[in-house]
């Protein structure tokens, strides 16, 4: 299964890359919320094969994900390693220099095991997600 939200931020694509590309400074993205690189990646610290963990107030699991691609300032892609609820679960991001800004879609993909209810809650998440990086780059313009 497959999710995929949108936005246009009046925001310069490099600067989007920047902070969508730090992951570290997802800690900056929502209250509580800590992300740490715990393995660089093979290229760049950032890069393809980075691991990162994310963890959120309340008692959920931390989630742990692997960078896959990593494409200035157009494309960064992750799967995740575990804390999530969804089977294969992976992500991409894709930024597109626009006249109105940059145009970010936030895509998630799934195995879908429970029909109906995990492609509402995935799309719920893409939208999420794209919404407090939104909100980030807002702060940045």
């Amino acid at each position: 299964m497959r999710a995929s939200s949108k936005a246009i931020v009046r925001v310069n694509i490099d600067e989007a890359w920047r902070i969508l590309s730090d992951h570290a400074g997802m800690t900056d993205w929502g209250p509580g919320v800590t992300a740490v690189v715990t393995k660089p990646g093979t290229t760049e610290p950032n890069g393809v094969g980075a691991v990162r963990k994310i963890t959120a107030p309340g008692p959920a699991p931390a989630i742990v994900e692997e960078i896959t691609a990593f494409d200035a300032p157009g494309r960064l892609g992750y799967k995740a390693l575990g804390g999530v609820p969804f089977a294969d679960y992976a992500g991409e991001v894709t930024l597109v220099a626009t006249e109105a800004g940059t145009l970010i879609t936030w895509t998630l993909t799934a195995r879908q095991r429970v029909p109906f209810v995990e492609q509402k809650a995935l799309k719920a998440l893409s939208l999420g997600l794209l919404q407090a990086y939104v909100r980030r780059l807002k702060r940045a313009a």
